[in-house]
C-alpha cells in the first residue's frame, strides 16, 4: 500500500508564503516537528537519548530530523536531503548610498539568479540579525513583509539598442527606497522593526523576497506560481513524507536533512559540504550504543535521496532540452542522471527510488541533461562523497527555475511527497 500525505498545492503556497529566508524555512519546519512530537536538540550537548524517538537539529539555515524506532546500533538510515536557501538578491555590509537624489541600498546577487526577473518588483526584506546580548550573542529572525524596496528598470529609451540593458550585478542592482541627498540607514530601520536596539546589531544576514502571494494559476488552477519554488518544494515535500514515514519507522530509520549554502556551493558549516549530517548519523549510532564499526555499517546499509526540483521541457525553447527526454509539469517525479556525475544517481540509487515510485503509484519520469549544455549540481555528489552512501538525485518538474518567481504542476506536490515517503519506509 502506498504511504499518504498531506501534501497539497495550497499547502505548499502556505510553506513557502511563511518561509521568505532559508532561516524562516528552518522556522516553519521545526515548528510542523515540534507538532508531531519532536524534540530539538542542541548539538553543544550529549545526546544520551537520541537513538529511539523523534528529533531534529538546527544549524542556522540547516536541519536535521530523524525518527529512530530500531535499537540496532547498525541499523540503515533513509535519507531525504534538499536545501533551504535560493537564489536572490542579498544586502552588503555597506549598505546605505544616494545617487542623484535618489535614496538607495546596495544589494548583489546571490547564487546563479535570472536578474532581470527581480527588476520592478515590490521587495520585502527578511534574514536574521546577531545582536549583542550580555557578554555573548543571539540571533533575532526579521521578517518585514511590506513594499519596501524596488530595483527600476532602464527605459528602453535610454537604452543603446532599444532591446534593454546587459544588467551588470555590481551597478545594476541596488534597490531605489526613497528619495533624497543624504543617505538612510537600512540597518537602523531593520533593527527597529525587529525590536533591537541598532548599536546592538553585530552582524546580519539579511536578503529581498518578492511580495507577491504564491497562489494556483491556469485555467484549471493546476499549476502553481510562487517564489523559491527551488528548493522550498522539496523541503515541503520532503517534510510531509518525513512526517508520513515517521509513523511507520521500522528497523530502518527515515531522516531528514536541509541544507543552507546550496546555490552558492554548499561550502560553509552548514552546507551539504560540511561535518553536519555525517556528524549527526553518527551521534544517532553512539547513543544507540553503537561505536564507529556500527557507524560505518549503518552507512553502509543506507541510502539517500537528494531532493532538488527539475527541469519541465519549456515550451518556448524545447530545443534547448535532450529530444529524447521530455519532462512533463503533472507527469510525475523526475530521476536525474548525469554521466559526468553532476547529479549523484547510480543504478543502485535509480532503482531504490524506481520501487518508491512503484509503491507509491506515482510514475516516473528520466531527465538528462543536453551533451553540449553546462549541467548543474545539487547536494548529491557531495552527500554521497561525504558519507558513502548510495544516493539518487530526484525533483519535480518547473519552469523558470532562479527566476524570482517559479512555476511547477500542482498535481506533482502529492506525487512527489508520496514517492520520498514510500523511499523513507521501504
Amino acid at each position: 500500500m502506498p504511504v499518504s500525505t498531506s501534501a497539497t498545492a495550497t499547502g505548499l503556497c502556505a510553506f513557502v508564503d511563511a518561509s521568505p529566508s532559508p532561516f524562516h524555512v528552518v522556522r516553519t519546519v521545526a515548528a510542523e516537528l515540534a507538532a508531531a512530537g519532536f524534540t530539538e536538540l542542541p548539538e553543544s550537548r550529549p545526546w544520551a537519548d537520541a537513538g529511539v524517538g523523534r528529533y531534529f537539529v538546527v544549524r542556522g539555515g540547516s536541519l536535521v530530523a530523524w525518527a529512530g524506532a530500531a535499537a540496532d546500533a547498525a541499523g540503515a538510515f533513509r535519507v531525504v536531503g534538499a536545501h533551504t536557501d535560493s537564489p536572490n538578491l542579498r544586502v552588503k555590509q555597506h549598505v546605505d548610498l544616494a545617487i542623484a537624489g535618489w535614496q538607495m541600498v546596495a544589494l548583489e546577487p546571490y547564487g546563479g539568479v535570472l536578474l532581470n526577473s527581480w527588476l520592478d518588483r515590490e521587495l520585502g526584506v527578511s534574514g536574521r540579525l546577531t545582536v549583542r546580548s550580555g557578554k555573548g550573542m543571539g540571533h533575532t529572525l526579521v521578517r518585514i513583509d511590506e513594499p519596501l524596496l524596488r530595483v527600476p528598470q532602464l527605459a528602453i529609451h535610454l537604452a543603446e539598442d532599444r532591446r534593454g540593458v546587459t544588467l551588470d550585478p555590481q551597478r545594476h542592482v541596488n534597490a531605489v527606497w526613497g528619495v533624497g541627498d543624504e543617505p538612510r540607514s537600512l540597518l537602523d530601520y531593520v533593527a527597529e522593526r525587529a525590536g533591537v536596539a541598532a548599536d546592538d546589531v553585530l552582524g546580519w544576514e539579511l536578503m529581498t523576497h518578492d511580495l507577491s502571494p504564491s497562489r494556483l494559476v491556469g485555467r484549471d488552477l493546476d499549476l502553481v506560481s510562487a517564489p523559491r519554488l527551488d528548493n522550498q518544494g522539496t523541503c515541503y515535500a520532503g517534510l510531509q513524507a518525513f512526517l508520513a514515514a515517521a509513523e511507520s519507522a521500522g528497523a530502518v530509520t527515515p531522516v531528514l536533512a536541509m541544507f543552507d549554502h546550496e546555490e552558492v556551493g554548499s561550502q560553509s558549516e552548514r552546507g551539504a559540504q560540511s561535518d553536519l549530517l555525517p556528524a549527526v548519523l553518527e551521534r544517532i549510532v553512539l547513543a544507540r550504543g553503537g561505536g564507529r564499526s556500527e557507524y560505518l555499517a549503518a552507512l553502509a546499509g543506507s541510502v539517500c535521496a537528494s531532493g532538488d526540483m527539475a527541469h519541465a521541457t519549456h515550451p518556448n525553447y524545447p530545443e534547448r532540452h535532450e529530444p529524447l527526454h521530455r519532462i512533463r509539469v503533472n507527469g510525475g517525479p523526475v530521476l536525474k542522471v548525469n554521466q559526468n556525475l553532476r547529479y549523484a544517481t547510480d543504478a543502485v540509487g535509480t532503482a531504490a527510488f524506481a520501487l518508491a515510485c512503484a509503491e507509491a503509484e506515482v510514475p516516473l519520469q528520466r531527465y538528462v541533461h543536453r551533451a553540449d549544455l553546462p549541467c548543474g549540481s545539487t547536494i548529491g555528489p557531495m552527500t554521497a562523497a561525504r558519507t558513502g552512501m548510495p544516493t539518487v538525485d530526484v525533483g519535480a518538474p518547473q519552469l523558470a527555475m532562479h527566476s524570482a518567481r517559479e512555476l511547477m504542476g500542482a498535481h506533482d506536490i502529492p506525487a512527489y511527497a508520496a514517492a520520498l515517503a514510500a523511499f523513507l519506509t521501504p
